[in-house]
């Protein structure tokens, strides 16, 4: 099993902080950064290849892969996004021939605990598997997921009313090899019909096409997207239990 951190994005409500780093680069523990957390995550599950999509600042990633590598005993393909004004569901593309055979996908803007990657190692059922958390009281921003009673999940959608929801994705998935080649063409679907949609679109449209995407409970874990300054706060705390 490989692992794919999207790594590409600035993070606008960041700034300045952000002028000229990749937000996955912001400290949060020290001198541990978020994709620190990230690339550890992976290792402590056995992955031993990741791929990181870099765009923005990627120079800024560039510079410390090698003491990434070393750090994390991991071999790192750095996989460069040509156009980091579109969406994340083209960052995801550029990683198609990465996931091929399989992957763990995981956004370079969250903090949470490895107990998260190896949940959905050992969960059951091919596709795509979202990690999901089912516990935590959901706002309008967040990533949110309807499913049936077995966890097939039927919409992804940040629009979707909070009382219709049955949680929350969290940024961390398992991309099965079965599930591969589809995934790569709804991408191109998304980010040609918009490119500023997400690779959650995708999902969606793997949804709609059958029982492809499946919700996997991660309990509760104290996590954080850092999408603003407030976020990364956050995220400062959350690091330090991780």
């Amino acid at each position: 099993m490989r692992g794919v951190v999207l790594a590409a994005g600035q993070g606008q409500r960041l700034k300045p902080d952000t002028d000229d780093l990749p937000k996955t680069l912001l400290p949060v523990d020290g001198d541990v950064t978020i994709l620190d957390i990230a690339l550890r995550n992976l290792a402590a599950a056995g992955v031993g290849e990741v791929g990181i999509v870099v765009g923005f600042a990627a120079h800024a990633i560039e510079a410390r892969v090698e003491a990434l590598r070393e750090r994390y005993g991991l071999t790192i393909e750095l996989i460069h996004n040509d156009r980091t004004d579109w969406n994340n569901a083209y960052s995801l593309w550029h990683a198609r021939d990465f996931y091929a055979q399989g992957a763990l996908l995981v956004n370079g803007d969250t903090v949470h605990p490895g107990s998260v990657e190896k949940t959905l190692l050992a969960a059951e059922g091919d596709g795509i598997l979202l990690a999901t958390d089912a516990v935590k009281e959901l706002t309008d921003e967040a990533m949110k997921l309807q499913c049936g009673a077995d966890g097939v999940v039927t919409t992804v959608t940040k629009q979707m009313p909070v009382e219709s929801a049955y949680g929350e994705y969290i940024g961390v998935s398992r991309i099965g090899a079965d599930i591969a080649a589809e995934l790569t063409d709804a991408l191109v679907r998304t980010y040609t019909s918009d490119p500023n949609l997400y690779y959650e679109d995708a999902f969606q449209l793997l949804a709609d096409a059958g029982p492809n995407v499946h919700a996997v409970p991660i309990g509760a874990v104290d996590w954080v997207e850092v999408d603003n300054h407030a976020d990364w706060a956050v995220a400062r705390e959350v690091a330090c239990r991780c």
